[in-house]
């Protein structure tokens, strides 16, 4: 194994030989293995062990171990206690995705402290294997059927090409120590429960599973390479609008596709809503339903699927106590501003004049509601702000996003749409103002 190993670094990792490296090690089989293998090579490696203190005196054991194993070894070895279960709860993670977060956060902030080209984790075949069947049975695209990846940017993964045996095998001959992880044979984690019960039947009904599925995800690599490359040219076909945070999909666009469904999961999946058959029947649902995932929302308004992060400044009631104040409107991402002035001069969507005399300070930049009304500016009488909105053909997230700017509970300006004709200037108004919205190329 030792020679096959070198040959596939010199091969697929060959900066490793030169290379300043963080090597996780848990104790257990795989990462001793991985570092003996590291140290037979010569490679320069300090050793990184977590301590995730979910299994008592076990855990603590764990990191004695590793420690006194750098100590034997000349090999330099940081080691660092987690409060997982509390992380876990504040984070409303799982126990293992709490572990895993607090496990990279922290590889991450030693690479950055100390330097570290790469961090080495010891995941192996059979873990890709088990990887593919977790993600088949979350309904995932190719992008968790391809399985683990020998390398995710600053972190590689060198021992993927060999099974969980070949690494018996080695540690047995070499006479390596490790330690047993308890939680390894329990069976209420999904990953153990295919490790003890799907796996070790399928390895006796096909023995050569694994290099057959390293096949398999070879072809499904390429094949996800190839949708990738073609991943642009659909995005222009399908994408008609991007402004603050939001994406316009045209539906009509996307049911044009040949294929419909093996394009939908690339171009939503990013965004956290993986289901394709569910997309496929929002697009054919009734204006105004949406989907949402952790990060994002998808709403659909007419013949548009809208895209909007959930992170989107929601609007609040601003008051401007003087001409003086010049806001910040977080949902506009720009500054309202207002001067006084001595000359009209033509308008714009974000440029009104208002006869100063009739504002009352102060004014309020507000959301609308229901039953909000004003006299719209070149139009006979009132109208209520939900017929205006619905007069210019606004999506339902224009709606979401229009404020008001108002004087005495009166509307003065439907911001960036239309002014109220009672606060229009004219050329005998001895006091007059320009109001405008002021964006940072402006």
């Amino acid at each position: 194994m030792l020679e096959i190993f070198k040959a596939h670094i010199k091969l697929n990792f060959p900066t490793l030989f030169r290379d300043k490296i963080l090597l996780a090690c848990s104790g257990g089989i795989d990462s001793m293995v991985l570092t003996h293998l590291c140290q037979k090579l010569n490679l320069n490696i300090t050793l990184a062990h977590c301590n995730f203190c979910l299994r008592g005196d076990e855990s603590n054991l764990d990191e004695a171990f590793v420690v006194g194993y750098g100590s034997k070894q000349n090999i330099l070895v940081f080691s660092k206690q987690f409060d997982t279960q509390s992380f876990a709860d504040n984070s409303k993670y799982s126990i293992q995705m709490a572990a895993r977060e607090l496990r990279y956060n922290w590889f991450q902030s030693l690479s950055e402290q100390h330097q570290f080209s790469c961090v080495l984790t010891a995941h192996h075949a059979d873990d890709s294997l088990e990887t593919f069947f977790i993600n088949l049975s979350r309904g995932s695209g190719l992008d968790g059927l391809v399985g683990i990846p020998k390398n995710n940017g600053h972190f590689l993964r060198p021992l993927l090409p060999f099974s969980r045996d070949q690494i018996l095998k080695y540690a047995q001959k070499h006479q390596i120590e490790w330690r047993e992880d308890s939680s390894n044979v329990s069976l209420k984690y999904h990953r153990n429960q295919l490790r003890h019960k799907l796996v070790t039947v399928l390895k006796e009904i096909y023995p050569n599973i694994l290099e057959s599925l390293t096949k398999t995800q070879s072809h499904l690599e390429a094949s996800k390479e190839l949708l990738e490359s073609h991943m642009q040219d659909i995005e222009e076909q399908v994408i008609v609008k991007t402004n603050l945070g939001e994406i316009h999909f045209d539906i009509n666009a996307l049911k044009a596709l040949k294929s419909m469904p093996l394009y939908l999961f690339p171009l939503f999946n990013k965004y956290g809503f993986s289901d394709w058959k569910a997309l496929s029947k929002l697009l054919d649902g009734q204006s105004g339903k949406k989907m949402l995932s952790k990060t994002h929302t998808l709403l659909k308004d007419r013949q548009v699927l809208i895209l909007l992060s959930n992170d989107l400044p929601t609007a609040t009631s601003q008051k401007i106590k003087s001409e003086n104040d010049i806001p910040f409107i977080e949902n506009l991402g720009c500054h309202l501003k207002i001067d006084k002035v001595s000359v009209l001069n033509s308008c714009d969507s974000n440029t009104i004049y208002v006869d100063f005399e009739k504002l009352q300070f102060p004014l309020e930049l507000r959301t609308w509601k229901n039953g909000d009304y004003f006299y719209p500016k070149g139009m006979k009488g009132k109208k209520k702000i939900s017929k205006f909105f619905k007069d210019e053909k606004m999506s339902l997230t224009e709606k979401d996003k229009a404020l008001l700017l108002c004087s005495d509970a009166q509307v003065v300006w439907v911001v960036g749409r239309r002014q109220d004709a009672r606060f229009v200037a004219s050329k005998k108004d001895t006091l007059m103002c320009k109001i405008s919205l002021q964006y940072a190329t402006d």
